[in-house]
């Protein structure tokens, strides 16, 4: 006899419906799959036999022939364990074929009938619900992660039993047996408020200046550089940045959750994440893991940190040849990976947040404490490139911090997360309504063509900008950079047009490269 199952798979970061074919016929025994799979993919095969058999069914001594298609999408890290199994009983009468109609089976076995954790059932559940499923039969440690996508049925089982035993059961009588898993999306994201207590620039003494650079960046989602000695706070800042930026919307958040859900980053507990990402990988981190890829290619910590951050402390510590990986990834917020068995894309619209000293004993400009020669610093710096620094938005600098900052002598009370985030939903929300009808979310994802349109100067503006142009040398995209930073400044103030010191104040974010990287240039 034959059956058909429709199953799901991932290929990158998209899913794919896979047929699962099953023959049992007369002949030779024996078990065989097709349907260019890897060596991995083929051993469910014998889990399924060996699950098949503890649970109480005899699979005949016949010849069955599990095909799995399509077949020009080579199977790696591909999951088919239920679905070859409710496959095989079907053909073996003992499932009806009319009772998986409209359902799409996912699951991986264990050896006693156990329906395991998979990974990437959220973008499956997404592609079985654009192509008309009703229903979705998972193992139940992902039953809530399919549940996030209303308009399909998510019924969740724990072993191969239950599955068999809802497929068997009379279709008024199946949400009975298993009720199908419910999740409420508004309850999820009422509770994303960021509540990590020991996390607020109330924390933070001083560094006025890096403060307000913050909320610019978070306001706009432009990429930040913080450059200043050690002990005076970069990674303070930057690791409360996500307690200032505006809330993921539901799209987004779908977004993310899809790319942690491939990479089985999403646990049973993390149905969706609500909270824009914070990535910050190590110095030692390898270009496959910065960027995505591997034998069975998985997103990499560009990707992880999509619509979020992406940290990079002691950025000259990192290789050049890395760091420069990010340049096509930045501009267009996505990075490729080709291979022999076809290409991959990934999303990765992250927000580039990076620290560094400014040599490599940190004290530099002050020679009475820095020892380093021209050429270390040049050196050092150099793993910067020009071309990273062109994409960077705002350069600001952290002062060693005054010790009035540090005393109780100062009666100053610091801003908290919460009234800087006020501040800068305040900007979002302006952003919003400029840009309705488009697809530009951020003042920082506007093209020169936008920028055009919503970014009018008056005369004495233009002439300001023009001077800065020409005297400072700018590229033109540091020219639009420091036109959508201003935009950015100019929305904080709550301000409908740009003004002068607006503008100079996004020509200051540029200047502080300058000072470090053109007076060390051969």
């Amino acid at each position: 006899m034959f059956s058909s199952i429709v199953s799901g798979a991932v290929h990158g970061i998209s899913s794919y419906l896979m047929q699962v074919e099953v023959d049992v016929s007369d002949g030779l025994p024996g078990f065989n799959m097709v349907g260019f799979m890897s060596g991995e993919v083929k051993e469910s095969g014998d889990r399924v036999r060996v699950a098949l058999k503890n649970i109480g069914f005899r699979i005949p001594a016949s010849k069955i022939t599990i095909n799995l298609s399509p077949a020009d999408i080579k199977k790696e890290g591909v999951v088919v364990d239920l679905p070859v199994a409710i496959g095989i009983l079907t053909a073996m009468g003992e499932i009806k074929e009319e009772s998986l109609r409209n359902v799409l089976i996912l699951g991986e076995l264990g050896l006693d009938g156990e329906v395991k954790h998979i990974n990437g059932t959220l973008p499956i559940v997404i592609k079985a619900k654009e192509s008309g499923f009703r229903t979705v039969l998972l193992p139940k440690a992902n039953a809530r992660e399919g549940a996030v996508i209303e308009g399909i049925k998510v019924v969740g089982v724990e072993s191969l039993q239950e599955a068999v035993a809802y497929l068997t059961a009379k279709t008024d009588e199946r949400d009975l047996l298993i009720p199908p898993t419910k999740v409420d999306i508004n309850e999820l994201f009422r509770k994303c408020e960021y509540d990590d207590v020991n996390l607020d620039f109330a924390d933070i003494n001083g560094q006025a200046a890096v403060k307000r650079a913050v909320e610019i960046a978070a306001a706009g989602f432009h990429h930040l550089l913080v450059v200043g000695p050690p002990g005076s706070g970069k990674s303070m800042v930057a690791k409360r940045m996500p307690t200032i930026l505006p809330p993921l919307s539901l799209k987004e958040s779908l977004e993310v959750s899809t790319i942690y859900s491939v990479a089985g980053m999403l646990g049973e507990n993390d149905t969706l994440i609500t909270k824009r990402p914070f990535i910050s990988p190590h110095h030692l981190i390898t270009e496959t893991a910065l960027t995505g890829g591997g034998n069975i290619p998985r997103p990499g910590a560009i990707s992880l940190a999509h619509r979020g951050i992406l940290f990079l402390d002691e950025m000259p510590e990192f290789p050049r040849s890395k760091l420069d990986l990010l340049r096509q990834p930045i501009e267009d917020r996505k990075v490729n990976i080709v291979r022999n068995r076809g290409k991959f894309t990934y999303p990765s619209d992250f927000q580039l947040v990076g620290a560094l000293n400014p040599c490599p004993c940190g004290y530099y400009p002050d020679r009475n404490r820095c020892k380093c020669s021209d050429n270390e610093i040049r050196r050092y710096l150099g793993h910067i490139s020009g071309p990273i620094l062109d994409r960077i938005d705002i350069c600001v600098e952290a002062p060693r911090v005054d010790i009035a900052d540090l005393t109780e002598k100062t009666k100053r009370v610091n801003e908290s997360s919460k009234t800087i985030r006020e501040r800068v939903l305040k900007a979002r929300r302006i952003q919003e309504k400029r840009f309705e009808g488009t697809d530009i979310r951020f003042n920082s994802e506007m093209t020169p063509s936008d920028i055009k349109k919503f970014c009018h100067l008056g005369m004495r503006e233009e002439n300001f900008l023009e001077q800065a142009f020409c005297t400072m040398e700018l590229s033109a995209r540091a020219y639009h950079k420091i036109l959508r930073v201003a935009r950015t400044i100019a929305d904080i103030d709550g301000s409908e047009e740009i003004k002068e010191i607006h503008l100079m104040e996004a020509v200051g974010y540029r200047m502080t490269d300058g000072k470090y990287w053109h007076q060390h240039e051969e």
